[in-house]
């Protein structure tokens, strides 16, 4: 088993938190500062957002930093003279291999965030794990460089399997319920949906995320791309996965076990608790949020999915049973559909049928190396972006 870095008094865990100014970046600095003895933030990479992360540098006393773009690269090294700023996927990359870094937090947004993952690992280090794509493109490659104790998932609903795991043996877990809310238009028919918003897309009902993933999440593609996950994370064949509409969120996930027992994870609806797990792990710090009150619930009610009507979630989990290179142009195409929607380039129905429509012309191949995802990735947005264009026309 890996060791996990533990904090003790004047040594606090070092951390590099990839993507630091969206959503899972500004609750895990809010971590770091509820706990400023146990946790010392060394990096922080964002794509284009200077001012917030000029202000986390400041606040955290950061030296290292990456920016995605060149031009705020230039604005942030003006902005905070004292600290190295680097630029690019390399840049990026260069922080995990850092010194000074014994966990990795990456938070961020798609498949951009397999580079950083792989680098991680290959470093021997900590990888709290929050960025979905590198396992949904990645699979095996990832896995096969995680040894054991190494990758901690930060998803609410792996962290809650993972932490159901503690403890057992895995050839014990019979299946894997994963819980997903239904998002904001749970119960509406596929007419209903055909003329939804961006803005009504992004009012999920329990959580606070970023506009991809609620864009995901009102899809249920969220859901499609966490199954995937779970099947790479846990070793766990599809026909093992069953996924439940639990509106209230408040089991996060389950496992069944081969004696009929099922262990499930509950807790507050917020993304903290498992981002200071996976830096705390195997320890629990103090709740960084209250916790639930469980009489005030009421009830907890579930229901299965509505392929039919949510058929983002139904195409991602094909693409995950025919495997190798089908869920890079699966999540590929999805990225270019979600942007396009949010823009009110096209309509909410019509991410899946961007989707549908790349993986006609895809040619699934053999998983083999980074620069093979890389291109299918690229050749996939393309055929995308063409779809959108033939749609948005008409």
């Amino acid at each position: 088993m890996h060791a996990h870095p533990t904090p003790t008094p004047g040594h606090p865990i070092r951390v590099a938190v990839l993507g630091s100014t969206g959503s899972i970046g500004r609750q895990a600095l809010d971590v770091a500062a509820q706990n400023p003895d146990l946790v010392k933030i060394v990096a922080l990479s964002a794509n284009s957002s200077v001012d917030l992360i000029a202000r986390q540098a400041e606040q955290f006393d950061v030296q290292h930093l990456a920016m995605g773009r060149s031009d705020s690269a230039a604005e942030l090294a003006l902005r905070v003279p004292d600290s190295h700023v680097g630029v690019g996927a390399d840049a990026v990359e260069e922080l995990t291999l850092l010194d000074d870094v014994d966990i990795v937090l990456n938070a961020l947004v798609g498949a951009a965030g397999l580079r950083a993952t792989v680098s991680t690992l290959r470093a021997g280090r900590r990888l709290a794990l929050a960025n979905k794509e590198s396992l949904v493109v990645g699979g095996e490659l990832v896995t096969s460089l995680a040894k054991p104790g190494m990758m901690t998932p930060v998803d609410s609903e792996h962290s809650a399997i993972y932490q159901c795991l503690l403890g057992e043996d895995p050839r014990d877990a019979s299946r894997i319920w994963l819980t997903a809310s239904g998002g904001p238009f749970r119960g509406r028919t596929r007419d209903d949906l055909a003329s939804v918003t961006a803005q009504d897309a992004l009012k999920h009902p329990n959580w606070v995320m970023g506009p991809k993933i609620s864009i995901d999440s009102a899809t249920l593609m969220n859901k499609g791309l966490e199954a995937i996950e779970a099947h790479h994370l846990f070793g766990m064949d599809y026909d093992r996965i069953r996924i439940v509409v639990h509106p209230q969120s408040c089991i996060h996930s389950m496992v069944e076990f081969s004696d009929g027992s099922v262990i499930a994870h509950l807790g507050a609806t917020d993304m903290r608790i498992p981002i200071q797990f996976a830096l705390s792990e195997p320890r629990r710090w103090s709740a960084p949020v209250e916790p639930v009150d469980f009489t005030t619930i009421g009830q907890l009610d579930f229901e299965n999915p509505d392929l039919d009507t949510f058929k983002c979630l139904a195409i991602a989990l094909q693409a995950g049973r025919d495997g190798g290179t089908t869920p890079v142009a699966m999540n590929a195409a999805n990225e270019v559909a979600v942007a396009a929607f949010l823009k009110d380039r096209i309509g909410f129905t019509d991410v899946d049928r961007v989707v549908s429509g790349v993986l006609d012309v895809h040619k699934r191949e053999v998983l083999e190396s980074i620069e093979q995802v890389e291109e299918i990735d690229m050749r996939s947005r393309e055929s995308a972006e063409s779809i959108v264009e033939q749609v948005s026309a008409t």
